[in-house]
């Protein structure tokens, strides 16, 4: 008698795969969040909506090729008993619906609530969450009507209930997300390709940046100067919130303990405290205070790595010359392998300029080929599964008419799914209607974080199960994932319909995406703009938000260290960027960028501050009458004559009595403008009236 085939190897593999999982799950947790100072009743949540979800890209190829195998042989690939595979199905799918429906929403708001109690903060979130939870209550009232009308009212109905409408809605969002992704991907890497045409998108993407920066700066200094303000009231009802107006102010930089924009000094900001202080006034003002930190470190560290993306990339353009490419001494939060190089500047320069463009265009075309195959597999799937690209890339070894799935084919499968997810998580962080939400290294927003991790939970199971249904019925029908999902997606025939149906729909953002529809869309009626970021909000014909020569210039005055934004003295080391005839100064990147940054910017259309001490000294000296007319001669000079307007009179002789010998010759000039001698003249710097 043939002994039974052992998965003893197998498992091994599965335990090492996943520890090799939870290391790298931490390792982005360390990249995104500051593990020291975060609770753990954030870390832990986040850290299983991470793991979990990666799990299961790793389960579906080990259930696609265990119910594959023959029955009295082993796989010839990693395969599991189809109870233990249950048992797994079940630990990773229920843990992953409680995570994203129940716990991580209360979670999110929890973190949110700017209460300084647990309780306060816990009802905060369970109110937060009410409202949504009753929609989706209402929703599952009507389906659970057809539902028990179809298959009658059992628990096994009930329980197909809630996980047919947790994948339709998840699947809904996922088709969206990915079919933008698709497109995004692979037209990144050819727009990349060119340099030249890198450092203009930089820089136009320079100049938003920078203006969003100078609001969340703004924002912030305004709101450390109502807590500056609430700090002075010694008595009253804010008597009862001392302790946490004082812990809100020693978190606080204050204005006066920093430098301040020019604009800030001008103008004080207006502070509207209500009379009476409230606990919901004290939570509101807190959380605001938390985003708005959150959104300045935000724009801090996009502004730091455009300022780095910049000089690299105008590096790259000036060794055109010499062909070289020489670094300087290595940033604190540079990577070990920009630390350690072997490369020569010689080898650096041919890496740089062929190798990396060149290489980016290969990448390119075979993620082109990758989105191709995915959408044409979603298409064909309802018509003939048989034409299946993927398929045909998955299922190996051939005998008969009943295929197998091999360790190469479990392989190609996971990178499939890998790229499935990816396409949607790009597309999460390139949309812009997120609540300011965004990951910040080393200082994302709790809340931020807690938001991420649970789209990520949200995405996985519905593109995983989505993926299996590429493959031909007689594969994925026999799995152990299809039989614990599937027969509940497909328990009535609206479901079956809209699981067959509906990811055919990827055609409508693919081609969205594709065609530069947004865009259009943005252009016609001036609304969403800023929602995807496309990459083409280029504006060629002159300054302005998003103009590539503002961005430019921009760059120019930061890195040339004529910033208006100013620093913390000592705070900023700079390192020489050689092969650079401007002489540009990379900018030091520090953690978080928060501290070593003085949080104000002011515009550069606005005055310079060398001229407001004379114009303060002049302005105390005169009356009302010169004050205008040096104010109305000023604002004369700064005028500029039209184009059109420039040459008109050219033909036309000047009378004798407006000054000319009437044969057409110009006025000899005379000091001053022609508006002051209305006023009299100037004498001593002065309107005479």
């Amino acid at each position: 008698m043939k002994d039974a085939p052992s998965s003893a190897g197998s498992i091994v593999f599965l335990l090492g795969a996943l520890l090799t999982i939870v290391l790298l799950v931490l390792l982005i947790l360390r990249h995104y969040l500051p593990l020291r100072t975060t609770p753990a009743y954030l870390t832990v949540p986040i850290f299983f909506a991470l793991g979990l979800p990666a799990s299961i890209i790793l389960l579906v190829p080990i259930d696609l090729a265990s119910s594959s195998r023959a029955e009295d042989s082993a796989s010839r690939g990693i395969w599991l008993p189809d109870g233990a595979l249950l048992v797994l199905w079940r630990v990773a799918y229920w843990l992953t619906f409680a995570l994203t429906w129940f716990i991580l929403p209360i979670l999110e708001e929890y973190a949110d609530a700017g209460y300084r109690e647990p309780r306060s903060r816990l009802l905060y979130s369970l109110r937060a969450n009410a409202l949504y939870q009753g929609i989706m209550l209402g929703s599952g009232i009507l389906a659970m009507i057809y539902f028990f009308l179809q298959s009658g009212a059992t628990l096994s109905t009930f329980k197909g209930l809630v996980m047919a409408l947790a994948y339709c809605w998840s699947l809904i969002f996922s088709i969206v997300l990915m079919g933008n992704g698709l497109v995004s991907i692979p037209r990144k890497l050819f727009r990349n390709a060119s340099i030249a045409g890198r450092l203009k998108r930089i820089q136009a993407k320079a100049a938003t940046v920078h203006e969003k920066m100078e609001d969340a700066i703004t924002n912030l200094e305004d709101l450390e100067a109502q807590v500056t303000a609430l700090a002075q009231r010694k008595n009253g009802s804010a008597k009862l919130f001392q302790d946490w107006i004082e812990e809100l102010a020693e978190e606080s930089h204050l204005p006066e303990s920093r430098p301040r924009t020019l604009m800030r000094r001008m103008s004080t900001p207006q502070v509207v405290i209500p009379n009476v202080i409230t606990e919901g006034y004290m939570a509101d003002l807190s959380r605001k205070l938390d985003r708005a930190r959150h959104s300045r470190a935000r724009y801090l560290d996009e502004w730091d790595r455009i300022l780095q993306s910049s000089t690299d990339v105008q590096t790259i353009l000036d060794s055109a010359g010499s062909k070289r490419i020489e670094i300087g001494e290595a940033s604190p939060n540079a990577s070990l392998l920009d630390r350690f190089t072997i490369l020569t500047p010689y080898t650096r320069y041919l890496y740089k300029n062929y190798v990396l463009p060149y290489g980016r265009v290969v990448l390119g075309v075979a993620l082109s080929l990758a989105s191709f195959c995915i959408i044409w597999s979603e298409v064909i799937k309802s018509i003939n599964p048989y034409f299946s690209i993927i398929a045909l890339t998955v299922v190996h070894h051939q005998e008969g008419k009943r295929g197998q799935i091999g360790f190469a084919g479990q392989v190609i499968a996971a990178c499939w799914i890998l790229y499935m997810c990816a396409a949607a998580l790009v597309t999460l962080t390139e949309v812009k209607v997120w609540r300011g939400r965004a990951l910040v290294r080393r200082n994302t927003h709790g809340e931020s974080a807690m938001w991420f991790a649970m789209q990520v939970a949200k995405l996985t199971v519905p593109l995983s199960f989505n993926f299996i249904t590429f493959l031909i019925p007689d594969i994925y029908e026999r799995t152990v994932f299809f039989d614990f999902l599937g027969q509940y997606v497909e328990l009535t025939p609206l479901g079956k319909g809209f699981n067959w149906l509906f990811p055919t729909l990827v055609l409508i953002p693919v081609g969205a995406s594709l065609f530069n529809l947004y865009g259009k869309v943005r252009d016609c009626t001036g609304f969403g703009a800023g929602v995807i970021d496309d990459g083409n909000e280029e504006n060629d014909t002159g300054y302005g938000t998003g103009s590539w020569r503002e961005g430019r210039d921009l760059i120019e005055r930061e890195l040339q260290g004529a910033s208006s934004l100013g620093r913390l003295g000592g705070s900023e080391r700079r390192t020489h960027v050689p092969n650079n005839p401007n002489n540009r100064t990379a900018p030091h990147l520090s953690v978080p960028p928060a501290e070593r940054r003085a949080l104000g910017q002011a515009s550069t259309s606005r005055p310079s501050a060398t001229t407001q001490p004379q114009t303060s000294i002049e302005s105390e000296n005169e009356n009302v009458f010169e004050a205008f007319g040096h104010r109305f001669k000023n604002t004369i000079d700064t005028v500029q004559t039209p184009k059109w307007l420039q040459n008109v009179g050219d033909g036309f002789k000047r009378p004798k009595w407006m000054g000319g010998d009437g044969e057409g010759e110009a006025e000899p000039q005379r000091p001053g403008n022609d508006v002051s001698r209305w006023f009299g003249g100037r004498r001593d710097g002065r309107v005479r009236l």
